[in-house]
C-alpha cells in the first residue's frame, strides 16, 4: 500500500478549479503520464462518470485503466477510483477558499493488484508503488502553471 498528498495554492476561484478537475479530459494538459483520456460510461463530469485513460507504461507502452468519479461536492470535493489498470487507486481533490485563491490538496492511495500485490509488503515492489504516488501527487504544481497561465473567466 501506498499513500501521498500534495498542495498548492492556485490563483483562480475554487469553481474554476473544480469544474478544471472534473473534467477527466483535462488530465493530460497537467499530468505527464496521461496520454488521453475520454468519456467511457454514464454522463460527463458526474458522480458514477467512467473514463477511460491510456497512461505511459515502464516500456514506453500505453496503458488503459479505468477513472470512476465516486463523490463530487460543487468547489469543494471530487474522489475517484481508479476502477482497472496495474493498480488499485482511491484518491481526490480537496479545494478551500482562500484571500489569494484556492488551496488544492491532491491525496492518492494505491495498491498493486495481480500476482506482485501479494508480495508488495514484503519487496522492493512497494517502494516502487510509493514513489510512484508520491510523484503522481506532485504534478498538482502543473496544475497550478495550466490555470493560472489560462485566462481568467
Amino acid at each position: 500500500m501506498a499513500i501521498a498528498e500534495h498542495e498548492v495554492l492556485i490563483e483562480r476561484d475554487a469553481m474554476a478549479v473544480y469544474q478544471f478537475l472534473l473534467d477527466a479530459t483535462n488530465l493530460p494538459l497537467w499530468r505527464d503520464d496521461v496520454r488521453s483520456v475520454k468519456l467511457a460510461r454514464g454522463q460527463a463530469e458526474t458522480v458514477g462518470a467512467v473514463y477511460r485513460k491510456m497512461v505511459a507504461g515502464r516500456s514506453g507502452l500505453s496503458i488503459p485503466a479505468e477513472l470512476e468519479i465516486t463523490n463530487a461536492r460543487p468547489g469543494a470535493e471530487i474522489r475517484f477510483h481508479i476502477v482497472s489498470g496495474p493498480a488499485t487507486r482511491w484518491g481526490g481533490y480537496y479545494l478551500s477558499t482562500e484571500d489569494a485563491g484556492t488551496r488544492v490538496r491532491f491525496a492518492l492511495e494505491a495498491r498493486r493488484e495481480g500476482r506482485f500485490g501479494f508480495f508488495d509488503r514484503f519487496s522492493f515492489l512497494n517502494g516502487m508503488l510509493q514513489r510512484r504516488v508520491s510523484s503522481d501527487v506532485a504534478q498538482l504544481a502543473r496544475l497550478k502553471d495550466v490555470l493560472e497561465l489560462e485566462p481568467a473567466i
